[in-house]
């Protein structure tokens, strides 16, 4: 079974469950329970308690491993011995699983129960389970489900688990019901880790069953939800009982449309109406049902109704109100709904404080769209399970997986994009472009051969390979080349890209903008994280009659190990130092036998992270960054559209709080930011100002803040985004940009000044290229403005080593020192977000312009992308966690040995605090001492008077 689809548990299941069970008469001929329409309809009766009828074939193992299949391991039967074990009553020669030779702690003995369960139906699953070979302590046992649908990814349900010690039996419970009927579904116990085996003496799945829901059943035609579900009346049984319209009305059908629109589950949905803002729609308070740093799920079943709209988002919010009556709004999930169909809504939150109000509602058409929700269910998230780490043994490195590169097959294994037409010239570069040649190294020169793409009539025409089956899952790829155009008459600048077609969705794989006849290199990165049935790689770009040219086009997979090996040297001489102790005060520090011990303290190095208010009500939350960071920055409460929500209305209460724990625990802080460029971020009350009073509010704005914070932040990130946006400089004039860095310049003199921009560091993003943005900061310089740091945001994906470096050294040219300063790595596989992240925080340590990192965020469900936490919801440290507290770990220098005849104690190290232990003959004693930056050796004298 392929695993790398772990994260995606759950992602097509709803799960309803019950407490109760429905009797074995309930369950059709091949074991299923029967749908509630047939019981409503008199096809099924409701019968008299029986006992359920197992749908699981030989759960017992009487007739070996038959209709059981081990995942990717061995098994075999035996005998148990008798007497009670954890619980579980155990007869004399019961037959039970082995399940050996482990090597991943999801292989484990799994059955195919495709065609044994119905829609809507709640299953309880049990099994009792033990593990062997297990060191000490002890092991979770996991039940799950694969889910598979078609032309879908496979997705997981997790289902109960259990712990077990070496020679104990324990009974696994859970429960499970689906929404959707899958193409196939298989059954599996998984979990302990690598090298334990894995125990079963039975396994039993049953429709529920109980008197309770007979009940329920005869008069409702619906299953209740199980009791872990904090909605009340998930399905509308009860009309609009714990339900109200937020701003709106509400109303309970069984059919809307003619019968077009029928629930999907149940006999009801309820349907939000005469909606007037986009904000209203159905709402349920579940204040005291919902438990603060307790990670939830929501799953909804909705869809809209009415209008001239046939899409639109529908989204569940939470609304949060604390007893000092700050409101907070947590967005849980958004689909995109239709007019067509139930879809499902899913999504999770996590509440830090503990609130004195807190109500789920759904929102988002605009006014006079219905808001239909089937059914919805909010209960506590199963932890998901660890990544496992992809196998990237027999990688081929440095291998191009383009066919004919280098042209000497004429235009053999390419085939022209479009109706365009392609030939072979001769005259381009015969060597590797500069970011290529820092991956591969020593290579054999190019051939000199290009490929000539003319009768191009759209931007996307050009060359194209397919490459599906050259592809390896989670591998990182390079992409390099050299581009270069035909005569653009009054066209001007044009953008090549190398583009690939993922199963039809468009991955870019690196961007150049080419003005002139000159050859250029284009560089880029993508990574597949989900099997592909088609890939195709195409360069495009340039407009309808421009030829295209493209030499040396080289794809490959990078060797990362190979660049950390290599950045490990450079960071060792760009960031430490070689220091003397020099020590005084002691009789016989230089006598036989004086040993010294030096142990970093803390590394000075500035590795920080963003922050959020609501973060701070959270214990664990500032205990790891407190203990983690030393550099912190704000995520959004030192913005403008947040202190100054509406014109006058002054916010500061937020950032005061969260300076003041900062300052408490001695972290340093930017103030991200000032202004922020970008048009789609500016609060309507600003947009509506004329010119005149825009630059009075900019003028306030300054002073706000900058008086209030004076000397308090190190950096300002003045205004952010100008390669990306120019609002205030539309509106106020070219000289805008500059006067805001120096008003601010001389409200704090004590401040450095940032620029602040993305995607200046992969190659990916033709608006914001390190030529661009050196452009821009020497245009600001030469007005006069005090730029004093360069930030590069850092939002990347697939990073790669020498494209990284390569921005670093020609932003290096200006002398500033750089910033990362929003720094997030998305995977779903959490070792290869770890080696991203470590891709990232080496090329920071190895370049000598880099003088700090900031993280955007650390923990799940607060931070701007997906699968890019390092430490899970509720407090657990993922691999990309373990991976960052490793590194800093390693960024601190350690030595020992003996002093010399001169009293004198060398050694290398990183700057920051050190603790020294002299052992003499006579005592043990101990002194802190600093080192700082610079690239001389360091003489510290160590007094002990």
């Amino acid at each position: 079974m392929d695993k790398f689809e772990k994260e995606n548990r759950g992602n097509e299941a709803m799960i309803l469950g019950n407490r109760n069970e429905i009797g074995d008469e309930m369950q059709s001929s091949d074991g299923t329970c029967p749908s509630l329409g047939q019981i409503m309809e008199g096809k099924h009766s409701v019968p008299s308690m029986t006992k359920p009828t197992n749908i699981i074939q030989n759960h017992d193992f009487s007739e070996g491993l038959s209709f059981w299949h081990p995942n990717g391991c061995d098994g075999y039967v035996a005998s148990t011995e008798p007497g009670p074990q954890g619980g579980v009553t155990m007869t004399l020669g019961a037959k039970y699983a082995v399940i050996t030779n482990r090597k991943e702690w999801w292989q484990g003995l799994e059955q195919d129960i495709t065609g044994k369960i119905s829609v809507a139906s709640t299953y309880a699953v049990s099994a009792n389970v033990g593990v062997a070979a297990l060191s000490e302590g002890s092991a979770d046992v996991l039940a799950t489900l694969k889910l598979e649908y078609h032309g879908s990814d496979a997705s997981y349900l997790f289902l109960g688990r259990t712990s077990c010690t070496n020679g104990s039996w324990e009974n696994l419970k859970g429960t499970f019901s689906l929404s959707t009927m899958p193409d196939r579904v298989t059954f599996y116990l998984e979990g302990p880790a690598p090298g334990v085996d894995l125990l079963i003496q039975s396994v039993e799945i049953t429709c529920s069953s109980s008197s309770d829901i007979e009940d329920h059943a005869k008069t409702t035609g619906t299953l209740s939800t199980e009791d872990d579900n904090i909605i009340i009346n998930p399905q509308f049984d009860d009309g609009q009982n714990n339900w109200s319209g937020r701003g709106c009305k509400i109303a309970i059908h069984d059919s809307l449309g003619n019968g077009k629109v029928l629930p999907k589950v149940g006999k009801f949905f309820a349907a939000a109406t005469e909606r007037t803002q986009s904000w209203n729609g159905i709402q349920q308070d579940i204040t005291g049902r919902v438990q603060r740093k307790l990670a939830y799920e929501l799953s909804a079943l909705v869809r809209i109704f009415g209008g001239n709209v046939t899409s639109s988002d529908v989204r569940a919010t939470l609304w949060v109100q604390n007893p000092d009556s700050r409101e907070q709004y947590i967005g849980i999930a958004n689909v995109q709904a239709t007019n067509q169909d139930w879809v499902q809504l899913q999504g999770k939150f996590l509440i830090n404080n503990s609130p004195s109000k807190v109500v789920v509602y759904l929102e988002g058409p605009p006014a006079g769209i219905d808001i239909l929700v089937n059914t919805i269910v909010i209960k506590h998230a199963p932890k998901t399970p660890p990544s496992t780490p992809p196998d990237f043994e027999d990688a081929p490195f440095g291998i191009n997986i383009i066919e004919n590169s280098n042209l000497a097959n004429g235009t053999n294994g390419w085939f022209p994009l479009g109706n365009c037409t392609l030939s072979v010239g001769t005259g381009s570069p015969r060597v590797l472009p500069p970011m290529a040649r820092d991956s591969l190294g020593p290579h054999e020169s190019l051939s000199g051969r290009y490929v000539l793409v003319t009768n191009r009539t759209q931007t996307w025409m050009g060359p194209a390979q397919m490459i599906t089956e050259k592809l390896k899952l989670f591998l990182t790829y390079q992409v390099s080349a050299w581009v270069r155009i035909g005569s653009t008459g009054s066209v001007g600048p044009q953008n090549v890209n190398v583009a690939l077609s993922v199963d039809d969705q468009w991955v870019n794989g690196g961007q150049v903008e080419v003005a002139d006849d000159r050859w250029h290199e284009i560089g880029g990165s993508f990574r597949i994280e989900k099997q592909p049935s088609k890939v195709m790689v195409y360069i495009q770009g340039p407009a309808s009659g421009v030829d295209l040219m493209i030499a040396g086009l080289q794809i490959f997979p990078v060797d990362r190990q190979a660049r950390f090996r290599y950045l490990r040297r450079q960071t060792d001489k760009v960031r430490k130092r070689d220091v003397i102790l020099k020590f005084s005060g002691l009789e016989d520090i230089s006598g036989l036998g004086t040993l010294v011990k030096v142990r970093q303290i803390q590394n000075d190095f500035p590795i920080g992270t963003c922050i959020n208010r609501t973060n701070i009500d959270n214990e664990d939350f500032v205990d790891f960054f407190v203990k983690h960071f030393n550099w912190a920055v704000f995520g959004n409460e030192l913005k403008w559209y947040w202190t100054e929500p509406q014109q006058g209305n002054i916010n500061y209460k937020d950032a005061d709080e969260m300076l003041d724990l900062c300052l408490k625990n001695k972290i340093e802080t930017r103030s991200h930011c000032i202004f922020w460029e970008v048009e789609g971020t500016v609060q309507q009350w600003i947009k509506s100002l004329n010119k005149d009073d825009l630059m009075k509010a900019v003028q306030n704005r300054l002073s706000s803040l900058l008086n209030r914070y004076k000397g308090k932040f190190r950096h300002y990130d003045v205004n952010n985004e100008m390669l990306h946006g120019s609002f205030y400089q539309d509106r106020l004039g070219r000289d805008i940009r500059a006067n805001m860095f120096k008003t601010a310049h001389q409200l704090d003199p004590s401040a450095t000044l940032f620029v602040n921009d993305y995607h200046i560091e992969d190659g990916n993003d033709t608006r914001s290229t390190p030529e661009k943005y050196i452009q821009q900061i020497l245009d600001l310089q030469h007005q006069g403005a005090p730029v004093g740091g360069i930030g590069i945001q850092g939002h990347i994906d697939s990073p790669v080593g020498p494209i990284v470096c390569s921005a670093l050294d020609k932003l290096g040219t200006l002398g500033l020192p750089i910033w990362f300063t929003e720094l997030d790595v998305s995977s779903r596989n959490e070792y290869v977000r770890a080696d991203d992240l470590e891709v990232m925080m080496r090329e920071a340590m190895a370049h000598p312009s880099v003088d700090g990192i900031m993280l955007w965020g650390f923990w799940e469900l607060f931070m701007s992308r997906e699968n890019s936490h390092l430490v899970n919801a509720e407090g657990d440290v993922n691999e990309a966690g373990k991976r960052l507290l490793c590194l800093k770990q390693e960024w601190l220098s350690h030595s020992h040995g003996c002093v010399d005849d001169q009293g004198l104690f060398s050694f290398r190290g990183f700057s920051g605090t050190y603790n020294v232990e002299v052992v003499t003959l006579s005592k043990i004693v101990s002194k802190t001492f600093v080192v700082g930056k610079g690239d001389s050796p360091l003489e510290v004298e160590v007094s002990f008077d």
